[in-house]
This record gives C-alpha cells, sequence and structure tokens, in this order.
C-alpha cells in the first residue's frame, strides 16, 4: 500500500475522532506543531524515519516528548497506534493530508499560482473571485515567482493547470506553427 493512501486512512481516522470529541481545530494545530518540532529536530528526524529503531520504542520515546509539549490525551494516544504501527515516517505526509482533508471538508481549495512578477492586490482580488466562480469554492492563493514564464500567470487548483503565461503562449504557437 502506499504511503500517501496509508497516511489518508490515519488522517481521516484522526478527522473522524476529532470530529466526535469537537476538537478538530485543536488537532490540526496540535500536529502542524508536532511535525514542525520534529522538522526541526535532526535527533527527532531520525528517530521517525528510522527502521531500526523498534516501533514500541518509538513509541515510548514520542510519548515522553508529547507530555513533555503538552500535546492533547487524543494526539498522543493517536501517535502511540501510528509509532507502534511503524508508521511514524509518515508524519510530514499525514500531516498534509490532514489539513488538505480539514479544507476540503471546509469548501477551500489551494490555488497555485506562479508569474514571472508579483501581482497587486487588485489582480489578486479579480483572480480569487475568478477562481471562486469557476470551482464554486473559496480560493487560497500560494504565489511563487517564476521568470521562465515571461509575463502573465499560470494558475494549478487541484490537477487543473490554466495556463495563461507568455511562455505558455509562445509554446502554443509553436506547436500550431510546426503542425500546420
Amino acid at each position: 500500500m502506499s504511503s500517501r493512501l496509508t497516511a489518508r486512512r490515519y488522517a481521516k481516522a484522526l478527522l473522524q475522532i476529532g470530529d466526535k470529541q469537537g476538537n478538530v481545530p485543536q488537532l490540526q494545530q496540535e500536529l502542524e506543531s508536532v511535525a514542525a518540532a520534529v522538522a526541526a529536530n535532526a535527533d527527532l528526524s531520525r528517530l521517525v524515519a528510522s527502521p531500526l529503531v523498534l516501533p514500541t520504542k518509538k513509541a515510548e520515546v514520542f510519548e515522553t516528548i508529547l507530555v513533555a509539549a503538552k500535546v492533547s490525551e487524543t494526539l498522543r494516544h493517536f501517535f502511540r497506534v501510528v509509532a507502534e504501527a511503524g508508521r511514524l515516517n509518515l508524519l510530514p505526509e499525514l500531516r498534509r493530508t490532514f489539513a488538505d482533508l480539514v479544507d476540503e471538508r471546509a469548501g477551500i481549495v489551494e490555488a497555485k499560482v506562479s508569474s514571472a512578477q508579483s501581482l497587486t492586490e487588485a489582480q489578486e482580488k479579480a483572480l480569487v473571485a475568478s477562481l471562486a466562480v469557476r470551482t464554486g469554492k473559496t480560493i487560497r492563493l500560494s504565489w511563487h515567482q517564476d521568470a521562465s514564464l515571461l509575463g502573465g500567470v499560470k494558475v494549478q487548483v487541484g490537477s487543473t493547470v490554466l495556463d495563461a503565461s507568455l511562455q505558455g503562449q509562445l509554446r502554443q504557437l509553436k506547436t500550431q506553427l510546426l503542425s500546420a
């Protein structure tokens, strides 16, 4: 089974637990904090990734760290189950998947925007409004500068890519000229 699918199953289970307890935002914030702490600490990252450390030992060490960090009992128990199953290495994917599931439920979709220059506030608002109408969802923009686009924008929403860049238009023109 792929790590992405496994992480999704664990994330869904945590979301269901959060729904029953009514503390999904708290769990998401704690999960973000734990994932950030692991990513920032080289020793902790090695522990999580190491296949040589027994899952039960990982669970014990992780439990001690989570207690010291004052993480909720729910998330501590969740990580105990994940660690004992030997899946603690999925933490980054699990965090990302959990956040995606929470956003999906809230009707929020991320639009990854690339442009040669930063967008003005008016351009951002117009783009968000246009994408919201097109998708029927709330849009959260993440912008990335890409000088190779020369001009215009390239937008990715889910698996859909909208290429309104000068580079994309030149590529399309080249294809048309070669096929004529």
